[in-house]
């Protein structure tokens, strides 16, 4: 179970604006975050994965995570922009995050990419690249996955494959999921539930349970 109280007063475009949710989420649950530019999404997976400050509660399978760093808590974060390190293989990505040449190997024999294993990220297709970005944040194995708008840069044929991808992982590993998304389409095919933000507050607006 993972239990939010997030407060964190945010500027955006209108002024002061003030994000304020509670949230209950079961284990292995993939929910997906909707809501216009500047409600507030993104500051919500950085605030999980305390890359931004909040005088919040979060609490993962008990435990308090609102004072751990990064390093500390179990959280994959897949970004928009892949954020890969340039210099090295698909291999090398993941090892970087944890030297476990086992499950690297399974990750991209799932996600179809094992034969690339060895080339430099740079020489890969945008969707390529976001697969990797998912590999790597699987390979700590997280309680947490976020991700931020994953198919914003991929073509319909990319998307399509990511998603499988994605569902994927989501089932095999059972890890509780946090994805924002514009696509209603993508939302609904993955989501056990739906969370709308509108000037940083939640509305449930669809759920499968």
């Amino acid at each position: 179970m993972v239990k939010l109280d997030i407060q964190k007063t945010l500027h955006g475009s209108q002024g002061a604006m003030q994000l304020s949710l509670n949230l209950e989420i079961p284990k292995g649950q993939f929910v997906v975050i909707m809501g216009e530019s500047g409600s507030g999404k993104t500051s919500l997976l950085r605030i999980l994965s305390g890359l931004e400050s909040s005088q919040s509660e979060i609490y993962v399978e008990g435990r308090n995570w609102a004072s751990l760093p990064p390093q500390k808590r179990q959280i994959g974060f897949v970004f928009q922009d892949y954020a890969l390190f340039a210099n090295m293989t698909v291999e090398e990505n993941l090892l970087f995050v944890h030297n476990d040449k086992a499950l690297a190997k399974q990750l991209l024999a799932m996600s179809e990419l094992h034969a690339l294993a060895t080339r430099n990220v740079q020489s890969l297709s945008g969707g390529q690249k976001q697969r990797v970005s998912l590999c790597r944040a699987m390979m700590n194995q997280p309680k947490l996955l976020l991700m931020d708008e994953p198919f914003s840069a991929l073509d319909t044929s990319m998307r399509a494959k990511l998603q499988v991808e994605i569902a994927k992982f989501h089932k095999t590993f059972g890890t509780t999921t946090l994805m924002i998304s514009h696509d209603a389409q993508t939302a609904h095919a993955l989501a056990d539930r739906i969370i709308v933000l509108s000037q940083g507050k939640s509305h449930t607006r669809w759920t499968a349970r």
